[in-house]
């Protein structure tokens, strides 16, 4: 399988994650929904970077895949904040220990849940048209 193909094996599972966070939002999941939203966007991520050659990705942070996707395309520097965002709900939307009392579906609402779909959409737009890109320059 060459790069290219692995990138968009990973993009696939992306879409699929964004899929499940919206439908996440839809049923009033939202901490699933956050979840599912910061795992569409690291797959995304990795998708972009294995299209480049890379084949050690074990971090699971958005922004750290920013970090290293922004070395080759300097647009993904200007979605950090983004990524720190989603970060915030790896963690924080599954393990009871996050937060000082309660579980963590009970600190999350429909605006935060809107806010992370919003932030990985645009991540997976941007691995999209890198993708896209690159699909036309190799095949053309």
């Amino acid at each position: 399988m060459g790069n290219l193909e692995e990138g968009l094996r990973w993009l696939d599972q992306a879409g699929a994650d964004m899929k499940t966070a919206n439908d996440c939002r839809e049923a009033g999941n939202f901490y699933a929904s956050a979840f599912f939203a910061q795992q569409a966007a690291e797959k995304a991520l990795k998708g972009f970077l294995y299209s480049k050659g890379y084949r050690a990705l074990i971090t699971r942070s958005v922004v750290e895949l920013l970090e290293e996707s922004g070395k080759i395309e300097e647009r993904f520097r200007q979605l950090l904040d983004y990524g720190k965002e989603l970060d915030r709900h790896y963690v924080g939307s599954r393990y009871p220990n996050f937060y000082p009392s309660g579980a963590p579906y009970k600190f999350y609402t429909e605006e935060v849940a809107r806010k992370c779909l919003s932030y990985a959409e645009s991540i997976l737009n941007e691995v999209r048209k890198y993708l896209q890109e690159y699909h036309n320059m190799s095949s053309g």
